[in-house]
């Protein structure tokens, strides 16, 4: 009898209080410390999370809460941004400095609280102040949920890659001396892959060791956190197959180089098809425009099981620098899975057509003797960002006044042949303008590059969003006959596009997150120089369509 009453109980319990739902709740603590870090065969002082770097990854899967609890031990001004979630309603967590809220201070506590809603695959996150995020980064891996599959064939074993950066010299100092001369920064002295270049030159460093099985598949999850840079990624005599940008599944294709900007992430499979021996691993930059760049190849070595350590390293060249075919093929090898379970939503009734131009400009600088009295600066429609004093999101939701407008021009203030041919003034607007939109408005934004000092590859992040790349091309975008190549049925889905040198790329998305989002180039020293602006999308009807109050341990400026 009495194992029926419990039998009978049990059944209840279960009726009353269902099983546990699969999302969690977890936590992470970063410590942003000091220390002392040997690379290039010379020494200084880095800041680092934890002491790790890079930084340590953070594993979730889609659905799961983050609490990640940051504690500035630095002499610097912190904040975290967590490239590429969504934070759908949560833009308070967002992290970018000044923008959705004031830096954690030295010695302060500040706890991200978020959920990674409908998001799985590689993203990262980076400091999101000052130059900070040279050193300060990591991955974030979302797995899918418990028993949902990747849509590609399962692989043996998971690698995280994180690409970047790295300087002899202080990085604060070097832009601070740049701000001060208007001139561009130094450029770096090594390329890392997880945080080591390589043997470099005079240097015989140790590079980061790929260590595969012969026959086994490993998911490469690539992230560039370079400061400054696209790079191309090889491995001598392998294939990769690519089946995911920025944590959106693509249609899988074959590739021997990836490129990757800076901000981006790349998900590749590479099959351990040697029976053994080591194998050349490069970053490289990609540059195509006359603009100074590291041309240090990073390396580092896919090292079969069975191999002996003296084995020969098996070479591969990467490409040339200026290789832009094959930048060209890889960008348009990319197309979104677009199937039942992932499909692509692309708008297709567009609510707001909005066109930016992208560049760089030269304004007045009486005391930058080495400009001659001028500084070189970056702006969208001709308006160079000044960052506030305080941050933008909290002025808006407690309806602050003076600290931001919402005229952000929607076109350029003047027309002119913007991928050739010179003009007469360089000189750009100031000014800290938004742009608004209302809730669930569609938006089709022309990002054109101009030639003014020189066209370049933009890499351009869209915070709070995804959005669809629909179109790019060469040279002015044309309204007349580009729309008629637009791809509305697969294109490919991210948060971080490169802008082509000398040329144009149209992105939608549907602006149904509200809040404040910034956008900016994710060439750190564009940013820098003002090449950003941010969206202020309003709320909608409800609760749900509403930005969630602030946490009580948001940071004060």
């Amino acid at each position: 009898m009495g194992y029926m009453v419990w039998f009978l109980f049990l059944i209840s319990f279960f009726f009353v209080f269902p099983a546990p739902s699969e999302s969690m709740i977890r936590h992470y603590k970063f410590n942003v410390v000091m220390k002392n870090t040997t690379r290039l065969c010379s020494s200084k002082p880095i800041v680092t999370v934890n002491g790790r770097y890079p930084g340590p990854t953070i594993y979730a899967r889609e659905d799961d809460t983050l609490l990640i609890k940051v504690v500035n031990h630095v002499k610097y001004n912190l904040s975290i941004h967590w490239h590429g979630v969504r934070q759908v309603r949560t833009g308070w967590a967002d992290g970018p400095a000044y923008i959705t809220q004031c830096p954690i201070q030295p010695g302060q506590v500040y706890t991200y609280n978020y959920t990674l809603t409908g998001q799985r695959g590689t993203l990262w996150w980076h400091a999101h102040i000052l130059w900070l995020r040279a050193t300060v980064y990591g991955a974030l891996v979302i797995l899918p949920k418990r028993g949902v599959p990747y849509p590609f064939p399962k692989p043996d074993h998971e690698k995280v890659i994180v690409l970047g950066e790295w300087w002899k010299s202080d990085t604060e100092n070097i832009i601070n001396e740049a701000l001060k001369s208007g001139l561009a920064p130094n450029v770096s002295d090594a390329h890392m892959i997880n945080g080591h270049p390589g043997p470099v030159k005079n240097c015989p460093s140790q590079g980061y060791k790929l260590s595969v099985e012969n026959g086994k598949t490993y998911l490469l999850r690539l992230v560039n956190a370079a400061l400054n840079e696209e790079l191309f990624f090889k491995v001598a005599g392998h294939i990769f197959t690519v089946v995911e940008v920025d944590a959106v599944y693509v249609k899988p294709f074959k590739t021997d180089t990836v490129l990757i900007a800076p901000g981006q992430t790349t998900n590749v499979l590479l099959t351990a098809s040697k029976s053994a021996g080591k194998y050349l691993v490069t970053a490289s930059p990609f540059m195509d425009a006359p603009i100074a760049v590291d041309n240090v190849t990073a390396t580092a070595t896919v090292h079969y099981s069975g191999t002996l350590s003296s084995s020969p390293t098996i070479l591969t060249l990467p490409p040339p620098q200026n290789a832009t075919s094959i930048a060209n093929n890889f960008t348009k090898s990319l197309r979104s899975l677009n199937s039942k379970k992932y499909p692509a939503l692309v708008p297709t009734t567009i609510d707001h057509h909005l066109f930016f131009t992208v560049g760089l400009g030269l304004n007045a600088c009486p005391t930058c003797k080495a400009g001659n009295g001028s500084r070189v600066v970056a702006s969208i429609n001709n308006v160079t960002f000044i960052m506030p004093k305080t941050a933008l999101l909290p002025a808006h939701y407690f309806n602050t006044s003076g600290v931001f407008t919402t005229d952000f021009p929607k076109n350029p203030p003047h027309v002119f042949n913007y991928s050739g041919g010179s003009v007469t003034n360089m000189a750009t607007e100031t000014g800290t303008r938004l742009y608004k939109l209302p809730y669930n408005a569609t938006v089709q934004l022309v990002l054109q590059d101009t030639g003014v000092i020189s066209p370049e590859n933009h890499p351009v992040h869209l915070h709070g969003f995804n959005f669809f790349e629909v179109g790019r091309g060469l040279g002015n975008f044309n309204s007349t006959k580009d729309p008629k190549n637009f791809n509305l049925i697969d294109p490919v889905e991210r948060n971080t596009i490169g802008v082509p040198s000398g040329g144009w790329v149209v992105i939608r998305f549907r602006a149904d997150n509200p809040g404040v989002w910034f956008m900016h180039c994710h060439l750190e020293v564009h940013t820098t120089w003002g090449l950003k602006m941010a969206f202020l999308v309003e709320n909608g009807k409800g609760p749900n369509q509403s930005i969630l109050p602030p946490p009580k341990d948001l940071p004060k400026c």
